[in-house]
């Protein structure tokens, strides 16, 4: 489950890059030509959080989209403090 959203299911696809040369027809050229082709991968924004889920403090991979929508729920605020000693005061 690398770089997928546990909620979203959001992950990396693959696509191509075009490079392309020539005037736009709209702007009076005679319209842009492809001069190649990349591969290239359109990689989700995936974040690593620490959420609450089944009850459980643990880490997992979120997309940005989910921490937005509300979806990820974070563990709440610990107020620990070391204890204090009689000799320290």
């Amino acid at each position: 489950m690398a770089r997928e959203c546990f909620f979203l299911g959001k992950k990396t696809h693959s696509g191509f890059s075009y490079a392309r040369r020539g005037k736009a027809k709209y702007l009076g050229g005679v319209g842009k030509k492809v001069t190649g082709k990349t591969k290239r991968m359109f990689r989700a924004n995936i974040q690593r959080v620490r959420a609450v889920v089944d009850g459980r403090v643990c880490r997992i991979k979120v997309s940005a989209k989910a921490i937005r929508m509300g979806l990820v729920q974070k563990p709440v605020k610990r107020d620990w403090s070391p204890p204090q000693s009689e000799s320290e005061s």
